[in-house]
């Protein structure tokens, strides 16, 4: 690999010139500002780097209504793929799941209900009879259900988010953020991409009622397909929606819209904005070899290092080129060393601005030589350290 290197006390920075090329001659790419939204709060994130395209009032805590109900979801969907539960377990239904108010999946106290049947219920129909049932059966009641919400929250990272129950209904300490909920979304469609094919789904029948998907950009855009829709008075209409369009994925969040009409246009024009200006790179994959570094003391004289997951960065369209990628490893590397030793860390940048830092690990282990050839290595580091 021609590799640029500029040795210094402490450290070698290494320029990854055939990963990512400089262009000099590139053109800046001129993009418009964002387009007026109207409601709370709203964020526009791509999921797979985490970046904030767009944001208005993001971390303002607001009522999310529905929009709970991902928590509700995601939390079933860990139970599921985590082996305590199956779609085929069946749900007995409480009088208090029955009897919640709102909008229902018409499941009826005192029969059981398949955990599928109920988890669809609750995700296309926006079912709090559902919910609750869920919860019940999760936890044994929807009071120890919730603190597991608010567990999760935290280990999300959803810093301003609390829930009092599993279904957004009204109550004084039940609160969420717009970017809390784009990382709760994030979560959904990350960690069970097996389950995510029901937030695209259109209708659900269940007790021979049929209703539609609340989503109304399911219908419009086809690239649209999730995520979920919430209203109450105090939270007004609410929206967490995604799409994914060619390698790119985004989701839009606008809390306090003044109607349902009024939610979908302001998503569908974030979502526009953000797959006309702007795309999703794959930088590095895991368990790519960024370069082979020199090991003194060891068994091997050298080792291989890079990253033990997917990098990716969210960048203006037609940008790629102008991306600049250095390695900063430390300058004397001793074994041994075991796979998942810190080495030194790779940045990303995009015209002064750093898009990525992150640990660069060893990828293969490094016992420690012999007697002899960790002398023999000290001499010559003796010498190499002398003349640098």
């Amino acid at each position: 690999m021609a590799l640029k290197s500029l040795l210094r006390p402490f450290s070698i920075v290494l320029a990854l010139s055939l990963v990512l090329v400089g262009n000099a001659f590139a053109q800046s790419v001129l993009i418009p500002s964002p387009p007026q939204i109207a409601g709370s709060s709203y964020v526009l994130m791509d999921p797979k780097s985490g970046r904030i395209i767009m944001e208005e009032n993001s971390h303002e805590r607001l009522p999310p209504a529905s929009l709970t109900k991902m928590m509700t979801a995601y939390i079933v969907e860990r139970e599921l793929d985590e082996g305590r539960i199956a779609m085929s377990d069946m749900v007995p239904i409480s009088v208090r799941a029955w009897k919640t108010e709102g909008s229902r999946t018409f499941v009826r106290e005192g029969t059981s209900v398949p955990v599928e049947t109920l988890l669809k219920g609750v995700i296309i129909q926006s079912g709090n009879d559902a919910s609750v049932a869920l919860a019940e059966f999760v936890a044994g009641s929807e009071d120890a259900f919730v603190d597991i919400m608010n567990q999760q929250a935290q280990l999300l990272g959803m810093k301003d988010t609390h829930f009092e129950n599993a279904t957004g209904l009204p109550s004084p300490e039940h609160f969420s953020t717009a970017y809390d909920l784009a990382l709760l979304a994030r979560a959904i469609i990350n960690d069970y991409p097996e389950n995510y094919p029901i937030y695209a789904e259109k209708h659900f029948t269940y007790n021979n009622i049929r209703q539609p998907n609340r989503n109304s950009l399911l219908w419009r855009d086809d690239s649209v397909d999730g995520l979920k829709t919430g209203h109450t008075e105090e939270a007004g209409y609410c929206l967490v929606a995604s799409a994914k369009r060619n390698d790119t994925r985004f989701i839009a969040v606008v809390m306090g819209t003044s109607s349902t009409e009024a939610r979908s246009q302001e998503v569908q024009k974030m979502l526009n904005y953000g797959f006309r200006y702007y795309e999703s790179e794959r930088l590095f994959r895991t368990g790519q070899e960024l370069m082979k570094a020199r090991v003194w003391a060891g068994q091997s004289d050298q080792l291989s290092v890079g990253l033990t997951d997917d990098v990716f960065v969210t960048i203006p369209r037609g940008s790629r080129n102008d991306l600049e990628s250095t390695v900063d490893l430390d300058s004397v590397i001793k074994a041994p060393i075991n796979v998942g030793d810190e080495l030194g860390r790779v940045r990303v940048s995009l015209n002064g601005d750093v898009l990525v830092d992150q640990p660069v690990l060893a990828l293969t282990d490094v016992p420690e030589g012999g007697f002899f050839k960790r002398i023999w290595d000290a001499i010559k580091l003796f010498f190499v350290q002398l003349f640098q």
